[in-house]
């Protein structure tokens, strides 16, 4: 029998509620339609919200879009056991009808399988646009209302690995979209619709292009290394990097996660992008260190190959704007952050 994941940490959402308390008030008696709401992305939103509910007593209600009702409820029955969450089972791939209207929508649901990416790359790019095409005609019913697409990082192309960090301007040279995967072809896309759909609808279009992330919830069995790092120490082995751990990302704990994105959902400009993430590099090879002293006694650390000639792979953004913008900065450091996400996972 699968265990149910335990609700998120009060902590976590004291975290979320003391930097978004300003904004509310913008989505108090509100009708919200979230996608990918039972992901990584959307269950930090659905608690969150959840949280932000009760406490402030906004008196608004979300529905959410799931392909298996059943599997949720299973997943966070103390979410779906409140009057304020509706699901409706439906996939972005399928028009949707029916729904009614809404004050505000989220676009958090995405195709990021290394596995399609790998092996049917043409159906990761189409799932990604037309669930975005699907979700605008639904939302554009709904007249002058903000919608906000979670995009990615990925959009840029490869990072030089001499440009510290990657602005929302910056654009690569002699980038082709080509060379781009799918999933970053897909994304700019949706972008591009969701923009498109500006000039002939009344949304309100908000572009969180997000980075790398740690915290409860996050998968520990798929590409992303940091979830891998804490699944082995979990499991009592040693720490494995794959590569030769030169390679640069940075990570930003959930609770800042869905505080920004919450945030640029009512503040951020329309058709403005907006970075999401962490600024503070790490190599793989640090973070594999950071994970391991999390544990007690500490895993060893390996390391799959010895270093290369090869330019860094560098992946870490800017995120002045959104400091300058909307006022939203790291409120969590990264040793908290990898702290706080091996608590929460069963040992």
């Amino acid at each position: 029998m699968v265990a149910i994941p335990p609700a998120l940490p009060t902590r976590d959402l004291d975290d979320v509620l003391e930097t978004t308390r300003s904004i509310w008030n913008d989505l108090a008696n509100a009708r919200i339609f979230i996608t990918g709401g039972t992901g990584f992305f959307g269950t930090w939103l659905l608690e969150s919200f959840a949280y932000a509910n009760d406490r402030l007593n906004l008196n608004s209600s979300l529905v959410v879009l799931t392909r298996d009702p059943d599997a949720f409820r299973r997943k966070a029955p103390h979410l779906v056991e409140n009057d304020f969450v509706s699901l409706v089972k439906g996939d972005v791939l399928d028009p949707l009808t029916g729904l009614g209207s809404f004050d505000a929508v989220i676009h958090a649901a995405t195709s990021a399988s290394a596995d399609l990416e790998r092996n049917d790359p043409e159906t990761m790019f189409s799932t990604i646009v037309s669930g975005t095409d699907h979700v605008i005609d639904m939302a554009s019913e709904s007249g002058e209302i903000p919608f906000l697409l979670t995009s990615s990082g990925a959009v840029y192309g490869r990072q030089p690995a001499d440009l510290e960090f990657v602005t929302e301007d910056w654009r690569a040279e002699n980038e082709s979209t080509d060379s781009l995967t799918a999933y970053a072809r897909g994304k700019r896309e949706a972008e591009l619709r969701c923009l498109q759909a500006a000039t002939r609808t009344n949304l309100q279009m908000k572009i969180a292009r997000c980075y790398a992330f740690v915290g409860p919830h996050l998968p520990l069995d798929r590409h992303f290394a940091i979830g891998n790092f804490i699944r082995d120490g979990i499991d009592g082995r040693p720490i494995e990097v794959k590569g030769d751990g030169t390679t640069v990302r940075s990570y930003l704990y959930a609770s800042d996660l869905v505080a920004w994105l919450w945030t640029i959902l009512v503040k951020g400009e329309p058709g403005r992008p907006y970075n999401v993430g962490s600024s503070v590099a790490i190599t793989m090879a640090e973070l594999a260190q950071v994970v391991a002293i999390e544990f007690n006694p500490a895993p060893a650390v390996t390391i799959a190959e010895p270093p290369t000639s090869k330019p860094t792979n560098r992946y870490v953004p800017s995120v002045e704007r959104a400091r300058d913008e909307l006022g939203l900065k790291q409120q969590i450091e990264l040793s908290e952050a990898i702290a706080r996400t091996v608590e929460w996972y069963p040992s």
